[in-house]
């Protein structure tokens, strides 16, 4: 809508998990002309088979460069940084690729996709109603074998399996107003948040 401007960079850095499950590293750049949004720039992950993106974070939280608006822009200072950000990609890709190793029980897939869209604890006790239960069924059926890349050997019944499930549905289903909506959620809204739950619930199956 002409308020936030983005821009992926390759940057040249590229991993693939067994099964020839290719992944690659971008930087998001982005900025808004409205204010919303400091200029930022983000390590990205990009799956090549469904094109589901996921923001590199270490220790739970997101490598992201932040410039307010109300500051000055330095190149230098900038470049460092980022620098450091996609010296992440190694370690991150390491840790993705004991998720594509951890293979998972069906009541494991179902804790996981229970904490992380109806945000119950997985042993807790089930009410008649599920919250954002359609939302549920469509990530299970994604993992299940409808999602793009789900029946390749790093994804079948694996964590990484799971994970993707969820940045899929994030990323190219969940409802929104439109798709340029649903791309802003997914990479700076609650799309974001939701796929950075779903990556320290598919950590902690492999921890």
């Amino acid at each position: 809508g002409g308020r936030k401007f983005w821009a992926l960079a390759r940057t040249g850095q590229s991993a693939t998990l067994k099964g020839n499950d290719e992944v690659n590293g971008y930087l998001l750049l982005a900025t808004s002309c409205d204010g919303t949004l400091a200029t930022t720039a983000t390590p990205t992950t990009v799956r090549v088979v469904c094109n589901n993106t996921l923001a590199i974070a270490l220790d739970g939280t997101t490598r992201a460069i932040k410039v307010p608006h109300s500051t000055r822009f330095d190149p230098q200072t900038v470049k460092k940084q980022l620098g450091i950000a996609v010296s992440q990609w190694d370690g991150f890709m390491y840790r993705m690729r004991a998720l594509s190793e951890r293979k998972v029980q069906w009541h494991e897939a179902m804790g996981f996709f229970m904490s992380v869209l109806c945000n119950t604890a997985p042993d807790g006790p089930l009410t008649e109603v599920i919250p954002n239960e359609r939302a549920l069924r469509r990530v299970q059926n994604l993992y299940e074998g409808a999602g793009r890349g789900s029946t390749m050997a790093s994804a079948s019944g694996t964590a990484w399996g799971l994970l993707n499930a969820v940045t899929e549905y994030v990323d190219h289903e969940r409802r929104a107003r439109s798709i340029e909506y649903r791309m802003d959620s997914a990479w700076f809204g609650q799309g974001a948040s939701i796929k950075q739950k779903a990556l320290c619930a598919a950590l902690a199956l492999v921890a």
